[in-house]
């Protein structure tokens, strides 16, 4: 946007030069369609502005949904992702194959969790079967530089994702009197 703004004042003090000055006259043949290709210019670049990138933070939705009292509940996850979506993160959920049966006896794929969570489809991911999750989130988070809310260590998988010892790489959390927190993340949400 800077480029056709730059192009813009130019062209137009060279057409009001043309309009103002006598014997400047000839310069609007040479500034009228300068101004007029960098005004449609300023107004693409206005119309055409990308959305920045998404803060995007994972959620080990197998291990986050057993913060409340020890018991896997999706209200559990849907308050920490409330609680992200407050301070304006995307959050992502990945599962074990097993969370379906763990929340409701019975597989739950993608599209049903997504739904259950209140999240779009493409924020969900429930691993094949026979398959550990921690892969897929360790892999995810590194393609998107994105911290994971877990309170998982993932000691087992530090030689193959070293950046899991960074600060702010791994965020724990949990209730405290009933109330959220989350590790280093915006003020503690209300219960």
């Amino acid at each position: 946007m800077v480029v056709p703004v730059l192009l813009l004042i130019p062209s137009l003090v060279g057409v009001a030069a043309a309009l103002l000055i006598p014997g400047y006259a000839d310069l609007i043949l040479l500034a009228g369609p300068c101004a007029i290709a960098a005004l449609i210019l300023c107004l693409r670049a206005a119309l055409t502005r990308e959305a920045p990138a998404p803060d995007w933070i994972l959620i080990d939705g197998s291990n986050v949904m057993h913060w409340k009292d020890n018991t896997p509940q999706i209200d559990t996850l849907r308050e920490v992702i409330a609680h992200l979506g407050d301070l304006r993160r995307a959050p992502a959920v990945i599962f074990d194959a097993n969370a379906g049966y763990l929340l409701a006896g019975r597989y739950q794929d993608d599209r049903v969790m997504a739904r259950a969570l209140g999240l779009p489809e493409n924020r969900v991911l429930v691993v094949p079967r026979g398959t550990i999750a921690d892969s897929y989130l360790l892999a995810v988070a590194r393609d998107h530089d994105a911290p994971i809310v877990t309170n998982d260590r993932y000691r087992d998988w530090a030689d193959d994702y070293p950046e899991v010892a960074e600060p702010g790489r791994l965020i724990r959390g949990g209730y405290r009197g009933g109330a959220l927190w989350l590790d280093g993340i915006g003020a503690p949400a209300l219960a």
